[in-house]
């Protein structure tokens, strides 16, 4: 069996290894990371060899950890990167690489519409009849975009949201609630089979499927990491939040990964619209909500155009990326669930 692993921030992890009577024999661990002395190699595979085949990803980094010699320094690698890769090698996890990546970024399209579309996109890949798909969203309309299980009236002023011609919606994903303006905004999706994160713990999954923006970002010249559980930060500031949703399929089964990121931002009407509570900040380590965010026109100089067809072009770069679209099977289906659920105040409103 093989697993790969990148170190999020870090370096690549191979491990090659057979599962025997229930546990792991013929451990070999690989990558371009850097470790001294050379020891330390052979000490981490035999930490591993015989080790139970049920065991997590946390406790093999402590059979690791225990059997280090003094001293040992690791560079890009990390003792629980490597229980990942043996996590991921035994259930048989895809790599990037496997698939035949697929790029959607069509028009503005309304918010109801966004949701529907990554719950039908999400779907299709879960079914396995359509490609792994990297989605690049255009916002039709100002929005405030809740997450699946928070409460509407408790965050949200919706007064403050009518009197500046916002839509609320409330997606699939739990997560928090996102200010959105259409030239402000910068959103992607990507569906993904989910294989793909097998042998990932949940927290594991959001640092793995993000990694490549971080890439981009910093070609950029923004260096940015992920903030566990959900958020991409960097030194000024948070620029990014993430959510997820999981689907069942009569194929393989997919993640929906989202992302919105703030290219620029109104402070001061982002506070009206949203009810941000003391604790919420607090627990950010803030005093102030107009310092949690640090947009990225700032940070880049760049128009937004210029950051989208940068981000695209380094997904592509790495993984190979195909230019595509919605079916018009896929599109008719997004827009019932637009018109029947998405846009209804009864899904809105469903936690009030």
């Amino acid at each position: 069996m093989h697993g790969e692993y990148k170190v999020p921030g870090g370096k690549l992890v191979v491990v090659d290894l057979d599962a025997e009577d229930g546990v792991l024999r013929n451990v070999r661990v690989a990558g371009d990371f850097f470790l001294e002395p050379d020891e330390a190699i052979a000490a981490i595979d035999g930490a591993l060899e015989g080790a139970p085949a049920d065991t997590d990803a946390s406790g093999l980094a402590a059979r690791i950890d225990a059997a280090l010699p003094p001293g040992t320094e690791m560079f890009g690698l990390t003792s629980e990167g490597i229980g990942v890769a043996v996590r991921r090698a035994l259930a048989h996890a895809t790599d990037w690489t496997d698939y035949d990546w697929q790029l959607v970024h069509d028009g503005p399209q309304s918010p109801a519409l966004h949701m529907a579309l990554d719950e039908v996109i999400t779907a299709e890949v879960a079914a396995g009849v359509r490609p792994p798909t990297l989605r690049v969203w255009e916002w039709g309309a100002p929005t405030v975009v809740i997450g699946s299980f928070q409460s509407l009236r408790n965050e949200v002023d919706l007064d403050a949201a009518e009197r500046h011609g916002i839509t609320v919606v409330r997606r699939i994903s739990g997560g928090g609630a996102m200010f959105i303006e259409p030239g402000n905004t910068i959103t992607y999706s990507l569906s993904v089979p989910d294989a793909l994160v097998s042998g990932l713990s949940f927290a594991d999954s959001y640092a793995y499927l993000d990694d490549w923006v971080l890439g981009a970002l910093g070609d950029m010249g923004v260096k940015a990491w992920y903030q566990p559980l959900n958020d991409i930060a960097t030194d000024a500031g948070k620029i990014a939040g993430a959510a997820q949703k999981r689907l069942a399929g009569g194929g393989q089964g997919a993640v929906l990964h989202h992302v919105t990121m703030a290219y620029d931002i109104d402070a001061d009407k982002m506070l009206e619209v949203l009810r941000i509570g003391r604790e919420k900040l607090s627990d950010k380590g803030t005093k102030s909500a107009k310092k949690r965010v640090d947009p990225l026109r700032r940070q880049t100089g760049l128009p937004r155009e210029a950051v989208i067809e940068r981000m695209i072009d380094s997904f592509r770069g790495r993984y190979g990326l195909t230019d595509g679209g919605v079916s018009g099977q896929e599109m008719a289906r997004a827009r019932e669930l637009a018109a029947g659920k998405f846009g209804t105040a009864e899904w809105t409103a469903r936690v009030p």
